[in-house]
């Protein structure tokens, strides 16, 4: 008997949205609290509290709005089997310009630059809203329209530029691949992720940032003892623009083997004046990589990669799984984006798995800084950090769960002085 997954599809998607919109519901019931957590009385200022409940509460109700939109489209687009439509008149436009609308790369990228059209006409509106209402409501964009319409010129550049080459590739590869489909997609996918991870933050990165070396003093000295007493192999310490398009803040390194390199945003350095609070975040991001967080986090991406594109072999020539979404021939990016919807569920539940590992990284990585002799300069970090991000201060356990990647404030300062009393 043939499965109804187009029906079992929406019916998971509609019940997602249900069950997440619960956990918003939650969370937005949270955040109207009047009052900061017990922890963070006395730590957090009240008015850093009230900014901060407010920014949050806006957020959620655009949150609302954009998700109810989101759905209804996304379940539209399936019920009415706009996706085979849409693949049709991309081959009927490729074949009215002249080219061979039977080649099966050109018809893709014709579909794939329609999808492209649609996705940056659907979201205009809720970036704009989000950046020059919300953002600049709250003091965080710092960006004008024409810088704005100037990055997203060069994010449909680098698509057209970087889109075309990786598509051919992965339907010539689906093609040819045979039994060993998988293996074949997931060692491309492999090397280009190896190439990005290389490419991006010296080519792609710099269209749309300005990096800079820190400049000689007591922080960029601080940093480098750090470094070298842990023999990470630090070559570049970097301050990039941040400022120029929000006021939020954040640090990160990147590189392979013995060519690392650390960037703190500008606007970690002008809202931790202490430089001690700065070193301490980094030690924290230094931790990531004494204990190994990033390489673990990386296998297990590719695991997961190896296992879906696994899986997509194995539906790869299943008729009725096509028929189902309305298509009669069987396109090899159709049959992709087919198949990740028919494993949202499982999406669903590895995201989860992940967040929660994610968590523990975090916790981990303040335990190392705190050994390094950095627990009270962390502890103001992240409360300055918390206080000028204006990132919520009640959360949801629920919501916090499933969503977060990073553990609430309080649970990281209840952490620290866990440690503490173990000590003591």
């Amino acid at each position: 008997m043939d499965l109804p997954y187009l029906e079992l599809v929406l019916g998971f998607m509609i019940l997602m949205y249900i069950f997440e919109t619960y956990l918003d519901i939650r969370q937005h019931s949270a955040l109207k609290l009047p009052s900061l957590p017990r922890p963070l009385e006395g730590v957090v200022s009240q008015e850093k509290f009230e900014r901060s409940r407010a920014y949050s509460l806006d957020k959620s109700n655009f949150h609302f709005v954009h998700e109810a939109v989101t759905i209804l489209m996304d379940t539209a687009i399936l019920y009415y089997g706009l996706l085979p439509l849409v693949w049709m008149k991309s081959g009927e436009i490729v074949a009215r310009i002249g080219l061979n609308s039977d080649n099966e790369t050109i018809h893709t990228l014709s579909f794939l630059a329609a999808v492209m059209i649609w996705s940056q006409i659907t979201d205009l509106p809720f970036s704009l809203y989000s950046t020059f209402v919300i953002e600049a409501r709250h003091g965080f964009n710092k960006q004008t329209i024409w810088l704005f319409i100037r990055d997203m010129i060069k994010g449909i550049f680098l698509s057209i530029i970087l889109g075309p080459p990786i598509v051919a590739a992965i339907i010539y590869i689906v093609q040819i691949g045979g039994p060993y489909l998988a293996i074949y997609l997931w060692g491309f996918m492999f090397v280009l992720a190896i190439v990005m991870m290389t490419l991006y933050p010296v080519l792609i990165a710099p269209l749309f940032n300005k990096f800079t070396p820190l400049p000689d003093g007591d922080l960029r000295q601080k940093i480098e003892n750090l470094a070298a007493s842990l023999k990470f192999p630090l070559k570049k310490l970097f301050v990039v623009d941040g400022s120029t398009r929000s006021s939020h803040s954040n640090a990160y390194m990147y590189g392979f083997f013995k060519n690392k390199r650390i960037v703190l945003y500008d606007t970690l350095i002008q809202q931790c004046s202490n430089e001690e609070e700065i070193v301490a975040v980094i030690a924290h991001e230094l931790g990531h990589w004494k204990l190994n967080h990033t390489v673990y986090s990386f296998i297990a991406v590719q695991i997961l990669t190896f296992l879906q594109f696994g899986g997509y072999a194995l539906v790869r020539n299943s008729k009725d799984l096509y028929q189902s979404f309305g298509f009669e021939t069987q396109p090899v990016i159709i049959g992709l984006i087919i198949f990740q919807h028919t494993i949202i569920p499982l999406q669903h539940l590895v995201g989860f798995g992940l967040n929660l590992v994610s968590r523990a990284f975090e916790f981990q990585a303040d335990a190392f800084a705190k050994k390094l002799g950095y627990s009270v300069p962390l502890r103001a970090a992240l409360v300055k950090l918390q206080e000028e991000n204006l990132s919520a201060m009640n959360t949801d356990p629920w919501y916090s769960a499933y969503h977060y990647s990073h553990p609430p404030l309080v649970e990281r300062l209840s952490a620290l002085d866990d440690s503490d009393k173990k000590e003591d």
